[in-house]
C-alpha cells in the first residue's frame, strides 16, 4: 500500500500509512521505508523524511545501499547536497545508480564541476562500476551548463543524446528528465513538450526536475498557455507542490511574451519566498521590453534581499540606455563608484584541437591577434554587405552612433568567433563560451554570420546555449 500511493497523487497518505504501522508496532524493512521516503519526496516532506532517516539508523537499515540511495535522492531534492554527499561516502556497496543520483544532486544544485569529476572518478577502474545511459544523460546536462562541448563529445555528441536515450530498454524519471531537460536546454522546446507527453504515456510519473524541464520548454518556445496549464496540474494532478525552480521558468515564460505585470504579480502572490534569481529573471524582461518602472521597482526588492550585483545594475543601465536616459545613466554610474560595485569583465573562450583560447573585449594578448582583427574586419565588410548594422542601444556610454559601432565591433565573442572562421576549415561548427548573458550586437552578429559563411555557431552564454543556424537562433531572439 505505501507503495501504490508513492506512485499516487496522494503520496501523503502513503506516508501516514507507514506511520500507523510504526504506532501499531507492525514490523517494517527497508523496502516499506524506501517507498514511504519516496512519498516524502513527492509531497515535497523533508521533515517526514528526516524522521523515516532517524528510524532507519534506528532499525539498523543503513547497511541497505538500495535504501541509502533512495534517501540520497530525498536530500538531493531539497538541495542538501552535503546531506547526499555524506550518505554515498556511507554506502557499503555503491553501485551505478547511487553514482548518478550524486551526479543529479550536483547538477540540481548548479555543482555542474563537481558531477563531472565525479563521472571521472566514477570512470576510475577503483570504482567498481560502469557509467550507463542514465550517467550519460547527465554528465550531458552538466557540460551543457559549462558550455564543455568538447568533454560532453568524448561521452556521445550533443546531437547524438536522443538516440542514446531512445536506446535505454528501461526509461525511467530521471532519465526521461534529463532528456527533457537537455531538449529544452538546447533550443527544442516543443521536442521537450511531446517527450513529456510520451513519459505520461509510458506510464512513468514526473517529479519536480520533470515539471523544471517542461516548464523551461514552454518558456523558450513563449507557449503562456501551456506554460500556466503545466503549473496548475503539478499540484492538481501529480500532487507536486511547485517550488522556486518552477516559478522562475513561469517567470521567464510571461516575462518572454510581454506580461511583465501578470509576472510580478505571481511572484508577489506566489506560495514561497521570491529569491534573487527570479527578481534578475523579471529584470532581464524589463530590459528587453524596456519597462523602466518595474525595473526600478525590482532593484529595490534585490536591495531588501541584500542580495543586489554589479551584473543587476549592469542590467539597469541597459534598460536605462535603450530608452536613451543618459542622465540616469550617469547617476547609476555614480552611485556604482560610490558603492564600489565592480562590473565582472566580459570573457569568451573557443576550445580547438584540446587547447582553451580566451578572449577579452579589444584583447591583445592572442599570439595571432593581428590577423584575428583582419579577420574580424572583413566578417564585417560582409555581414554589411548582408545588412547586418550594429545595435547601437548595446553600447552604455553617450557616444555618436558611428563611435557607438567602433566599440561594439570588438567584444570579446565577436574576436573568439573570428579566431574560430581563421583558424577551421570553412562549414565546421564554431563553439564559443561566454561568462555574462551575451549583448543585442553581438547576438545580432551572430545570426548574420551563420548565415553569410554558412557556419553553424554556438555560443553558451551566462544563462543558456544560442544555436546560429541560417540566419536564425534557437532562442528565438528572446534571452
Amino acid at each position: 500500500m505505501v507503495r501504490a500511493y508513492s506512485m499516487s497523487s496522494s503520496p501523503e497518505e502513503g506516508f501516514y500509512l507507514f506511520e500507523k504501522m510504526r504506532q501499531k508496532r507492525i514490523p517494517t524493512n527497508p523496502f516499506a521505508c524506501s517507498f514511504a521516503i519516496k512519498c516524502c519526496m513527492k509531497f515535497c516532506s523533508l521533515m517526514g523524511g528526516l524522521q523515516i532517516h532517524a528510524r532507519v539508523l534506528r532499525d539498523g537499515y543503513q547497511l541497505d545501499s538500495q535504501l541509502m540511495t533512495t534517501l540520497m535522492d530525498l536530500y538531493s531534492i531539497f538541495e542538501k547536497s552535503f546531506e547526499a554527499c555524506k550518505l554515498f561516502d556511507e554506502i557499503p556497496q555503491r553501485d551505478t545508480v547511487a553514482w548518478n543520483v550524486l551526479i543529479s544532486c550536483y547538477i540540481r544544485n548548479q555543482r555542474t564541476r563537481d558531477a563531472l569529476c565525479l563521472f571521472d572518478n566514477l570512470n576510475r577502474e577503483e570504482s567498481g562500476c560502469k557509467p550507463d545511459d542514465v550517467t550519460c544523460l547527465l554528465v550531458l546536462q552538466a557540460c551543457a551548463h559549462l558550455g564543455a562541448l568538447e568533454f560532453g563529445e568524448k561521452i556521445h555528441s550533443l546531437d547524438m543524446a536522443f538516440e542514446v536515450f531512445k536506446g535505454m530498454p528501461e526509461k525511467d524519471v530521471v532519465s526521461w528528465s534529463a532528456m527533457i531537460s537537455g531538449l529544452a536546454m538546447n533550443g527544442h522546446g516543443r521536442d521537450a513538450i511531446e517527450a513529456f507527453g510520451a513519459m505520461q504515456r509510458a506510464g512513468v510519473l514526473p517529479d519536480d526536475q520533470t515539471f523544471t524541464g517542461v516548464l523551461s520548454a514552454c518558456s523558450h518556445c513563449g507557449l503562456v498557455d501551456e506554460g500556466m496549464m503545466f503549473l496548475d496540474r503539478m499540484s492538481k494532478n501529480f500532487g507536486i507542490l511547485p517550488n522556486i525552480h518552477h516559478y522562475g521558468c513561469v517567470v521567464d515564460l510571461l516575462g518572454r511574451a510581454g506580461l511583465l505585470d501578470q509576472a510580478y504579480q505571481l511572484i508577489t502572490s506566489m506560495g514561497v519566498k521570491p529569491d534573487s534569481t527570479i527578481w534578475r529573471t523579471l529584470l532581464g524582461a524589463c530590459r528587453i521590453h524596456k519597462h523602466v518602472t518595474l525595473g526600478e521597482r525590482v532593484i529595490e526588492h534585490l536591495i531588501e534581499l541584500k542580495a543586489q550585483e554589479s551584473g543587476d545594475y549592469v542590467l539597469l543601465l541597459n534598460l536605462y540606455s535603450s530608452v536613451g536616459d543618459w542622465e540616469k545613466v550617469k547617476e547609476l554610474r555614480e552611485f556604482m563608484n560610490e558603492k564600489g560595485l565592480q562590473t565582472t569583465p566580459g570573457c569568451s573562450t573557443i576550445e580547438l584541437k584540446g587547447v582553451v583560447h580566451e578572449f577579452v573585449v579589444d584583447d591583445v594578448s592572442h599570439p595571432r591577434i593581428n590577423e584575428i582583427y583582419q579577420m574580424l574586419d572583413e566578417i564585417n565588410k560582409q555581414l554589411k554587405i548582408a545588412g547586418y548594422v550594429a545595435e547601437i542601444t548595446s553600447e552604455l556610454h553617450n557616444l555618436g552612433a558611428e563611435e557607438k559601432g567602433n566599440a561594439l565591433s570588438y567584444h570579446s565573442e565577436k574576436l573568439a568567433i573570428a579566431f574560430g572562421v581563421l583558424a577551421t576549415p570553412p562549414g565546421t561548427t564554431i563553439r564559443v563560451a561566454k561568462n555574462l548573458r551575451i549583448c543585442v550586437d553581438c547576438h545580432n552578429f551572430a545570426k548574420v554570420l551563420s548565415g553569410v559563411y554558412n557556419r553553424e555557431v554556438i555560443i553558451r552564454d551566462r544563462l543558456r546555449f544560442h544555436r546560429f543556424r541560417e540566419g536564425r537562433c534557437s532562442c528565438n531572439d528572446y534571452w
